[in-house]
């Protein structure tokens, strides 16, 4: 059924997510404490609505500087929205994560219980002095859907426009061998060396909203690269997202909304693999951080598209979403793969267990600063390995894992959600099948784990392993199959 021709509503709001105590952060197997705050990590929403009564539609998307979204946390922030706003169908608030692997891990021992596997900050096998994550989560929650609500009940009559512009972010960070193999930022100067295995993708998707004064009030980027130049930091950062809303700001104004959406980037990351030496050296001519020069980038490629966006403005565009739990094929274990991944287990438990020993025989250790870095390495790493046998035997009674998926039609653009690292040939499949005039694909809208294409799982490395990876290249192809054909029901009826 059409949505009515009626103004879209818009509204925006943001809110800061940094907190005032030491944190766990996420992002890497070793734990990180945080040690105070390099730049502030927020939640930005934007609520849009279009009609009345039986015809109306809603959605709110929102956008995190967090490593991901897992289900405890979007069951909070639901739960909240339906005190806040009673009005507003808590399905139809959306939440993606940035992959920003300085801020807190909110992920619990729960959510990857759902998953089948893997092992959360939370189950540490030392105390750490920091807060406890489900309470940090809880508070996350309460200001994530604060600014839900705070944008929906802020919504005016407004324009929207839509394009693409070019910048280089993200790069492929698999290197191939002649061997056969791949490693995750792999050494390039091997002699075996032979080529950077995938596509690289250099889009950046706009969508801008403008007031019913003409005034731009905000912009989604859609950027395939995860935010992680910074990723081994000890201190709280949204990592370039920081530095582009600043820069975006000082030229576009102050008063700016920025909702930043990673696209299909799980093997892409900001880290150049061949050339970093010429890359470096021309930031240091110019004077900045290698974050700054993307802010710079993608700030010079809104700049200028957003000229041309704005001649096309729509008042009225048609408005519809659906979001729906969407069954895949886990990714199916061998005895072989229990087996090699157990192993490996074996020989961390070795390390592990030495580590465990050195604590109370040298209590010294614990005065020495980050003196829980090599033993939780060692502990995290050998529980993800032990979780493929939890994995193998999930699967032989759900073989089939329930993700929720959205797509979201705005006049001919189309947002499209999965909850994984995705790998760039899935969102290139469904880019070149969709038949809207511009397909933005948001990943991270969940748990955030790797989905990867057959050719990585062939040369294996991190991301594309089997403790990495409870959904396999099956289950990419039939979440293209669903989204292709999700968007294609979009323009039913029309």
């Amino acid at each position: 059924m059409m949505t009515p021709a009626t103004p879209l509503q818009i509204g925006w709001a943001s809110a800061d997510l940094t907190p005032d105590q030491p944190v766990q952060l996420a992002g890497q197997f070793y734990a990180r404490v945080s040690e105070g705050v390099l730049d502030p990590i927020t939640a930005t929403a934007l609520a849009l609505s279009c009609g009345e009564g039986s015809l109306a539609q809603a959605v709110v998307l929102v956008s995190c500087d967090l490593v991901a979204i897992p289900e405890s946390l979007l069951s909070a922030v639901r739960a909240r929205i339906v005190e806040l706003v009673p009005t507003l169908d808590p399905q139809s608030v959306v939440l993606n994560a940035t992959h920003t692997h300085t801020a807190p891990d909110v992920r619990l021992e729960s959510d990857y219980a759902r998953i089948g596997g893997g092992i959360s900050s939370s189950g540490m096998c030392v105390v750490l002095p920091a807060l406890p994550q489900s309470d940090y989560l809880a508070v996350a929650a309460e200001r994530i859907a604060e600014a839900v609500a705070e944008a929906w009940l802020g919504r005016h009559p407004g324009f929207i426009g839509y394009g693409i512009g070019h910048a280089v972010v993200g790069r492929n960070r698999r290197s191939a061998y002649t061997t056969g193999e791949s490693r995750m930022y792999g050494d390039t100067t091997d002699p075996s060396f032979s080529h950077i295995e995938g596509y690289e993708d250099h889009t950046v998707g706009v969508l801008a909203t403008w007031d019913g004064h003409d005034v731009l009030t905000g912009l989604i980027v859609n950027v395939p690269c995860p935010s992680q130049v910074s990723e081994h930091l000890f201190r709280l950062s949204a990592d370039y997202w920081h530095e582009t809303r600043v820069e975006l700001r000082r030229r576009l104004g102050q008063s700016l909304f920025v909702l930043a959406q990673c696209a299909p980037a799980g093997d892409q990351s900001p880290h150049p693999q061949v050339g970093w030496v010429a890359e470096e050296r021309m930031w240091r001519l110019a004077g900045r951080t290698q974050r700054q020069e993307i802010a710079v980038r993608l700030a010079d490629a809104i700049s200028a598209a957003l000229p041309h966006i704005a001649n096309e403005r729509l008042h009225a565009p048609v408005l519809r979403h659906q979001v729906t739990t969407l069954e895949l094929s886990r990714r199916r274990l061998s005895q072989a793969d229990v087996d090699e991944a157990l192993a490996e287990a074996d020989e961390l438990r070795v390390e592990y267990e030495m580590l465990r020993a050195e604590l109370p025989a040298s209590p010294e250790l614990r005065e020495t600063p980050r003196w829980y870095v090599p033993i939780t390495q060692a502990y995290r790493r050998m529980k993800w390995c032990e979780g493929v046998r939890n994995r193998f035997e999930v699967e032989q009674i759900e073989p089939r894992l329930p993700v929720e998926v959205h797509v979201l039609r705005l006049g001919d653009a189309v947002f499209a959600t999965n909850p994984f690292e995705l790998y760039l040939d899935f969102g290139t499949q469904i880019q070149a099948r969709s038949q809207a005039a511009h397909t933005f694909l948001v990943q991270l809208a969940g748990a955030g784990t790797y989905l990867p294409t057959a050719r990585a799982i062939a040369g294996k490395s991190y991301g594309a392993i089997p403790a990495s990876t409870p959904v396999g290249p099956d289950g990419g192809a039939e979440l293209v199959a669903w989204t292709v054909e999700a968007i294609q029901a979009l323009w039913g009826g029309l």
